[in-house]
């Protein structure tokens, strides 16, 4: 199996955000092909392969693929404070994360203001958009490993939150359409339904532009995770292998 080359960290936030995810290999040149899962005792990073498969780290101490790292003393102090420095990011990436909500379901709000949508519409759209937020930031908030939002479960989530919202807009926009054509003016009624077909469409491209309002906040969080490939170089496992949990890419 070819390793994921994952965001790190960023996996956390990038699921986060299904319609438009900030990657943190492309800003910040970061790339890791292990999962992280962040303990309150431990920092567990695994893979299926290469070896090492899985490594620990608990409190400057070091364990690849279950069996105990002698480290030099400078070695200890780095890693304890790599592992320091991981959890420190954690809650601010997470901060990223429920912004990138935010900015979507502020987006969202707009998108329907824009539609011109019936009153009841725009208010049955405002609490799901809503209650899909909630969620998604009560599950950023709990999740603390990267296999939470692995495989398809973003696809899923964008696929659910489509569900959702795009059928309560289109069916809103067909009114409009029938009721104009009704009214004789043919060429509104083909235009709100040409608008109706192709929601996903026109929607994504303004999504994604009012989302590259998060990229500065992205960005920031590059030093520290500069600062942690730095740390973790030269470290090795059990067997000599280089760890490699954080590699900048060039």
């Amino acid at each position: 199996m070819i390793a994921r080359r994952l965001s790190l960290i960023l996996s956390l936030m990038s699921a986060s955000l299904p319609l438009s995810a900030q990657d943190l290999a492309t800003t910040c040149h970061a790339i890791s092909s292990y999962d992280l899962t962040v303990a309150p005792d431990r920092l567990l990073f695994d893979r299926p392969q290469p070896q090492p498969r899985q490594v620990e780290l608990r409190d400057g101490s070091l364990l690849t693929d279950g069996a105990a790292v002698r480290l030099r003393a400078e070695d200890q102090d780095r890693l304890a404070v790599f592992e320091r420095e991981l959890r420190e990011l954690v809650p601010r990436v997470k901060a990223v994360a429920a912004r990138g909500v935010d900015l979507l379901a502020s987006a969202m709000h707009d998108e329907g203001a824009r539609l011109s949508l019936d009153e009841g519409t725009r208010a049955e759209l405002d609490r799901r958009i809503a209650t899909r937020a909630a969620e998604l930031k009560q599950r950023i908030a709990a999740s603390n490993s990267t296999h939470d939002w692995q495989g398809n479960l973003a696809d899923q989530y964008a696929n659910q939150l489509a569900a959702d919202l795009l059928p309560l807009l289109a069916n809103d926009l067909g009114q409009q359409a029938m009721n104009a054509a009704m009214t004789g003016d043919v060429q509104a009624a083909a235009n709100l339904r040409n608008t109706a077909a192709d929601l996903t469409g026109q929607l994504r491209p303004r999504l994604e532009q009012r989302m590259r309002a998060l990229q500065p906040q992205v960005q920031a969080l590059c030093p520290a995770v500069q600062r942690l490939a730095e740390l973790q170089q030269g470290i090795r496992g059990a067997r000599g292998q280089p760890l490699d949990l954080l590699d900048l890419g060039r």
